[in-house]
C-alpha cells in the first residue's frame, strides 16, 4: 500500500514554517465581514492581510456581502480566480465534507484547518490529491511565530 500521500499532511512546526513562509494567496473559507470583528473568521484573516497576505474572501453565511478587507467576496472556492496558494478554513469539522469537492476543483497548494477544526477524512482526500493539509492550528499564531524569530 503507498503512503506518499501521508507526507501532504503537515504537522512538524518546521514543515509548517515553510508552508506558511511559501506562500501570499489566501482563500478564505468562512471568512465573517467587519460587523463579526469580534470572531477570529474575520480578525485572522484581518490581520494576514495588514502583514501582507492577499485575502480571497469565500463568505458562505454572508452571500449577500459584496466585499470584505476591500476585497470581492466570492461564493465557493473554485469562483477564485487565478491560482490559490491556501484555502483557510473557518468551518466546523462537521460542514467541511460539503466543501471537499469545490476545494477539490480550485486545487489550490494547501488547506489549512483553524484552531480546533480537524476532519481527517476531507483531510486525506486532500492529501491524496496532493494538496498540503494542515489541521487545528491558527495561520495567525504561526505566521506571527515566524515573524517573531526573524525580528
Amino acid at each position: 500500500m503507498n503512503d506518499e500521500w501521508r507526507q501532504n499532511l503537515i504537522v512538524d512546526p518546521g514543515r509548517i514554517a515553510e508552508l506558511v513562509r511559501s506562500f501570499r494567496r489566501v482563500a478564505v473559507l468562512g471568512i465573517r465581514p467587519e460587523r463579526y470583528a469580534e470572531r477570529a473568521a474575520y480578525y485572522v484573516p484581518a490581520y494576514l492581510a495588514s502583514v501582507g497576505f492577499t485575502i480571497l474572501p469565500v463568505a458562505v453565511q454572508d452571500p449577500g456581502q459584496p466585499t470584505i478587507l476591500g476585497q470581492p467576496v466570492y461564493r465557493t472556492v473554485a469562483d477564485v480566480p487565478g491560482p490559490i496558494d491556501v484555502v483557510d478554513v473557518f468551518r466546523k469539522s462537521e460542514d467541511i465534507p460539503a466543501h471537499v469537492p469545490d476545494i477539490l476543483k480550485a486545487h489550490p497548494r494547501a488547506v489549512w484547518f483553524q484552531t480546533l477544526i480537524f476532519n481527517d477524512e476531507a483531510a486525506e482526500t486532500f492529501a491524496r490529491a496532493g494538496i498540503q493539509v494542515v489541521q487545528g492550528r491558527c495561520l495567525m499564531v504561526e505566521q506571527r511565530k515566524l515573524a517573531a524569530a526573524s525580528q
